[in-house]
Formats: C-alpha cells, sequence, structure tokens
C-alpha cells in the first residue's frame, strides 16, 4: 500500500527536479542567442520546434478538447507563452538567477494561497528567504534594471496562471497533449512577432541548430514532465518544490555563463533546497487524497 501511494510522489519529484535542470540549461543557450536575433526571435524559435516536436510525439489531433474545455487550454497556452516571452525579455536585462529568483514569485503566491497546513509555511519561509538573499542591494552601483524587474515579475503572474491552468487542464486530456496545444497557442501568438522583429535572421544556419535545442531543452522536455508532476502531487506542492529554480538557474549561469556565486547566494541555494525537501518530505499525505485536491 505504502509503495503504491510513495511511487507517484517519487516519479512527480523526479519528474519536476529533471524539468528545472533542462530548462534552466536551455535558458542559458538562448541568453547566448539574444545577440544574433534577440529575445523576441529566441521566443519564436522556441515555442515554433517545441510545438513541431510535441505534436509529433503526442499526435494531439487524436484526442482534441471539445467545447468549453478549449477555454482552459487556450488561457494554459497564454500563460505560457506570456512567461516565455517576459522571461527572455528579463534575462537581456538581468542575470538569469535573479531573473529566476524574481519569476518565483509567481509560484509562491499560488503556495501562499493554497495552504493548508501551518508546517507548510515553514518551508515557504525558507524559500522566501533564500529568493531574498539572492536580489542584489537595489540601492548600490550595481542596482537591477528596474525594467528587467518588473519583466521578471510578469513572467512570475504569468507563470502562477500557467500552475493553476495547468492543474485543471490536466485533467481533461493526457499531460503530452496538453503541452502540445498550449505550446501551440503560445506559437501562433509569438512566432509571428519574432518573425516580424527579426526577419530572415531566424532562418540562419547559424542560429536554427541552437534554436531547436533550446526548444527541446527550454519547452518540449521540462513541460511535460511538469505535466506528469502536476498529476501527481497539489498545486501547492509543486509551488513549493519548484523553489529549487533559482538554485539550478544560478548554477546553471556558472556553468554555461560563468555567472560567479558569492558566499550570500551559496547560503540562499541552501536555503531554497531546504525548502524543497522539507516539502517533498511532507507531500506525501496531499498528494495521496487527491490529484485535484486545490481545486
Amino acid at each position: 500500500m505504502a509503495r503504491a501511494i510513495n511511487n507517484p510522489l517519487i516519479l512527480a519529484i523526479c519528474s519536476v527536479i529533471l524539468a528545472m535542470m533542462t530548462i534552466q540549461t536551455g535558458a542559458s543557450i538562448a541568453k547566448q542567442l539574444f545577440p544574433l536575433i534577440g529575445p523576441e526571435g529566441t521566443t519564436a524559435l522556441r515555442l515554433g520546434f517545441s510545438a513541431v516536436v510535441l505534436w509529433l510525439v503526442f499526435r494531439p489531433w487524436r484526442a482534441l478538447p471539445m467545447g468549453r474545455d478549449w477555454q482552459a487550454i487556450i488561457i494554459y497556452g497564454l500563460c505560457l507563452g506570456g512567461m516565455n516571452i517576459l522571461f527572455y525579455l528579463a534575462i537581456a536585462r538581468i542575470p538569469l538567477g535573479i531573473a529566476v529568483a524574481l519569476e518565483f514569485t509567481g509560484p509562491l503566491t499560488v503556495a501562499l494561497l493554497a495552504s493548508r497546513r501551518k508546517r507548510d509555511l515553514f518551508w515557504v519561509a525558507c524559500a522566501i528567504a533564500g529568493i531574498l538573499l539572492l536580489l542584489p542591494d537595489m540601492r548600490g552601483v550595481d542596482a537591477l534594471d528596474p525594467i528587467g524587474v518588473l519583466l521578471a515579475l510578469a513572467a512570475g503572474a504569468c507563470w502562477a496562471g500557467y500552475i493553476l491552468f495547468g492543474k485543471k487542464t490536466g485533467s481533461q486530456a493526457s499531460g503530452g497533449i496538453t503541452v502540445a496545444l498550449g505550446i501551440t497557442v503560445a506559437a501562433v501568438v509569438l512566432v509571428p512577432v519574432g518573425a516580424i522583429t527579426q526577419g530572415l535572421a531566424l532562418l540562419s544556419w547559424q542560429v536554427l541548430p541552437l534554436g531547436l535545442l533550446v526548444g527541446i531543452l527550454s519547452s518540449a522536455v521540462p513541460y511535460s514532465l511538469e505535466m506528469v508532476a502536476l498529476r501527481h502531487m497539489t498545486s501547492q506542492n509543486f509551488s513549493v518544490f519548484m523553489s529549487m529554480e533559482p538554485a539550478i538557474a544560478a548554477l546553471a549561469g556558472l556553468l554555461i555563463l560563468s555567472e560567479l556565486l558569492t558566499l550570500w547566494q551559496w547560503l540562499a541555494i541552501a536555503l531554497v533546497i531546504v525548502a524543497s525537501l522539507g516539502s517533498s518530505l511532507t507531500a506525501g499525505n496531499a498528494t495521496s487524497a487527491s490529484p485535484t485536491a486545490e481545486q
């Protein structure tokens, strides 16, 4: 009986961790494309390639939503697209790890609003403390670009919508089909934006292979994994567990973009890891109750 309960939770945890690793690796590669095609062009390639890959893999035409189910899919796709382009516009102005920390205000808000137990608030508090340590002094000479900060916070709002509507749409069809349809909605809106702003630069052979890699690492793989996770844990536990995201982003920035970590950032990493481990240890009871307990 215990194994039947714990296996879905273990699957969900592994899916979230792998999703975060791939999405931050993709973000680091995407940032290197900005000098060539800008954030808008990079977003267009990411979503366009992701949509093609996911349609080939999951063949969503076999189980298209009916009637009012499309409303949740469309909102989910718009949140996903908004999260993508706003985040890329943000990391063009501020460091990757800082942008992810700011963006995480969205999932944290979901976690706080969905809290049912006092002990969950402790793990949220640990995550908030870690995020605050990742933020530099806005009054110093190295203060963040305020527009970049606002863009990252707006991406966080879209991320919150992505979690909530992803949970809702996840009950309508398989996770892969839902992600394929959501990314298609985002691509229909944002690929034309990239094409208009960047033109033929998007078709450069110097750009296309990296665009495909970004699409696979940043969207196709992680969003599919996150839909798997959302099927086996509540929105609250998913949100708190995602507190590892700033730490993984900072590590990806170090390894790929050579962004050095300070002592305070290492302390922040420790705090968000504690929050994530605490969330995973207390998630079992909520997960076993119902995958739609937070609806």
